[in-house]
């Protein structure tokens, strides 16, 4: 290892103020800015390299194990090269990256320390994981030369110990050598970057490395991020499932998150193969509410439209999907499907189902091609189902009838009739209602929507009304509590991002409370909506709906949320219970404020008809787990 000396810094902060003037490092290279070989630390060297992939902003909690990393970036934020978000807590600095990258697809950068503030990143980075949002992660390791135990290393100090940890989740790198730096980005830079399947990548810095001098380094070796797209699916594969499709008279399209954005794409693929779309919680807006051809969500938690597709479909086709076990009702959901397409760029993916012709490639681009082959087909005098939803297919109108009937039931699941519930001694709204009313305020105005996991998240893609894909966001993949409540900073971490309601239960909330803090420290836009039960209600639902009693899912602590967030100066805390036009006037409040704001909505759970959506799926969970599993080995799909 190179010996470590003091760094240059009247080096480092002429390079930070060519970055600062510049797009890139090669760029500033390329304008004489600054010179392309330098001697420079491996942390400066780490910044650099980050600044050429396009991550300016960096948000964490610094520590003795990232004091160089923290020295280089004080020296590019005073220039103006890069921000650092100092946070209270390192899972919210991994669900704020995480969030920032999908409100406006700019790349950050989370920070920690060694040992609990690494650990408590990674336990934030599910989120990116399962939902494939690519976020770098940085935290300091243990030192190289074996001194002895690192204060806060893992337990034993097993060699490569904090590798071997976050390669469980991601892909993982410890800079050990400072010279293999390019290799590190490299392989960082096709993790975040990934246009399919991408989540965090852990680059872990010794803490003695850090600040390691490397010689005579070319800068123009730094590579720069960007995923490239693949190319369609095999062309054969693509005529073989155009001919299935052609000879089938019940399609049934699942729309996971990859296919989300797909479009006119999307529906014109519906219309040639008379299918229906059934959405998965994070495809919801993938299709306008009111498509003729939209079945909404369908699996354990979806509606009586999506399920009845799902259960009288003979031919799957499944786009972008991973076949989470309450999407497609562990394993038993297409009950009668004989035939399955899989297009998904993952090859395992695409294979998960039997009977699968899987399409491996492109999404959006295999897609066209198989619209392009189900029209050949059709002209070469083939069986085609496809045409205008105007004129329904006997298919098409069994699945509008059911759509019928799901919408009628959510008018009354969504009254903003109060009901009146013991633990709050009054009337107040039901969740579904409130969410309703606070979906139709955001949408008139414009406003984002987070929601991270509980009867909240289910409730809202329940009754979800969304017309694009990029008005709301919810966590399924890993239904984080308190991920709701972090991603109000994306909107401290950039101005592009929207102003945005972080709507989340009252446990959640009380997981990352300290966003408000730091959401007032650094200039956010938007409010936190507590839906308050007194309960972890989803929970509590399952166990009733299981085992006839609720168990260790609610207490009898009373607490005064709007008191708690008005203590921090700067928030502005409504009361929004008692109608649905206290809580668009509390609404209305807190969006005039224009920076940080809360919400609180008291809500009800009890047995009232009304009180709760139901569930239409099976789920392999509880007492339902012999059941389930007889059936999905029965079926051999």
């Amino acid at each position: 290892m190179p010996p470590v000396s003091d760094p240059p810094s009247v080096g480092t902060a002429e390079r930070a103020r060519a970055l600062a003037a510049h797009d890139s490092l090669r760029e500033a290279i390329g304008a004489g800015a600054t010179p392309a070989t330098a001697t420079l630390s491996l942390a400066e060297l780490i910044v650099l390299g980050l600044i050429e992939q396009g991550v300016r902003t960096f948000v964490g909690v610094l520590g003795h194990g990232s004091t160089t990393l923290a020295d280089v970036m004080a020296t590019y934020e005073t220039a103006g090269a890069v921000r650092f978000l100092a946070v209270r807590h390192e899972t919210e600095a991994a669900h704020a990256a995480t969030a920032l990258r999908v409100a406006t697809g700019q790349r950050a950068a989370v920070v920690t320390s060694i040992g609990p503030g690494a650990l408590q990143a990674f336990a934030g980075s599910l989120t990116s994981a399962l939902n494939h949002v690519g976020v770098w992660h940085i935290y300091g390791d243990a030192t190289t030369e074996a001194e002895g135990p690192n204060m806060q290393d893992l337990p034993g100090s097993p060699q490569l110990g904090w590798q071997r940890l976050t390669s469980c989740i991601g892909a993982s790198y410890s800079l050990h050598t400072p010279q293999a730096v390019t290799t590190a980005l490299q392989r960082g830079a096709a993790v975040v970057d990934d246009p399919y399947r991408a989540g965090p990548f852990y680059l872990l810095l010794p803490l003695n490395v850090q600040p390691a001098m490397v010689a005579d380094f070319n800068l123009l070796r730094l590579p720069a991020g960007g995923g490239s797209r693949l190319g369609p699916a095999d062309a054969d594969r693509i005529a073989e499932a155009a001919r299935i499709l052609a000879a089938s008279e019940r399609v049934v399209v699942k729309v996971g998150a990859g296919a989300r954005a797909l479009g006119a794409t999307l529906e014109r693929f519906l219309d040639l193969a008379d299918g229906v779309a059934v959405l998965s919680p994070n495809s919801v807006g993938a299709l306008p509410y009111d498509h003729p051809r939209n079945m909404l969500v369908g699996g354990s938690k979806g509606s009586i439209s999506g399920n009845h597709a799902m259960e009288n479909g003979e031919t799957l086709v499944a786009l972008g999907a991973r076949a989470v076990c309450q999407s497609d009702c562990s394993r038993t959901g297409y009950p009668n499907v004989t035939a399955v397409v899989n297009v998904n760029a993952d090859a395992a993916t695409a294979a998960h189902y039997n009977r699968t012709t899987a399409l491996v490639g492109d999404l959006e681009r295999t897609l066209e091609a198989l619209s392009g082959e189900l029209i050949r087909t059709a002209s070469a005098g083939g069986p085609y189902r496809g045409g205008s939803s105007d004129t329904p297919s006997p298919w098409l109108a069994g699945c509008r009838a059911a759509r019928a009937e799901w919408d009628r039931k959510l008018e009354a699941w969504t009254s903003p009739a109060l009901l009146e519930d013991p633990r709050w001694d009054r009337g107040v709204l039901t969740q579904a209602a409130a969410l309703r009313i606070i979906e139709d305020w955001a949408a008139a105005r414009g406003v984002f929507r987070w929601f991270d996991a509980g009867d909240v998240q289910a409730t809202a893609f329940q009754v979800s009304r969304d017309q694009r894909p990029d008005a709301s966001f919810t966590d399924g993949g890993a239904s984080y509590m308190g991920f709701g409540a972090s991603a109000l900073l994306a909107t401290a971490l950039s101005p592009a991002s929207p102003y945005s309601l972080s709507v989340v239960g009252d446990g959640s909330f009380l997981m990352n409370p300290q966003a408000l803090i730091d959401g007032v420290v650094h200039g956010a836009r938007g409010a936190i909506v507590v839906l308050d039960n007194r309960r972890m209600g989803a929970i509590s639902a399952l166990q009733e709906a299981q085992y006839g009693r609720a168990y260790a899912t609610f207490d009898d602590a009373e607490i005064d949320f709007v008191r708690l967030a008005g203590s921090v100066e700067g928030v502005v805390a409504v009361r929004g219970g008692g109608s649905a036009e206290a809580l668009v006037a509390a609404l209305e409040k807190v969006f005039a404020h224009g920076g940080v704001g809360l919400v609180h909505v008291p809500v009800y759970y009890g047995p009232h008809p009304r009180g709760s959506i139901s569930a239409f799926g099976r789920w392999n969970v509880g007492s339902w787990v012999s059941e389930t599993q007889a059936l999905r080995h029965r079926l051999d799909l």
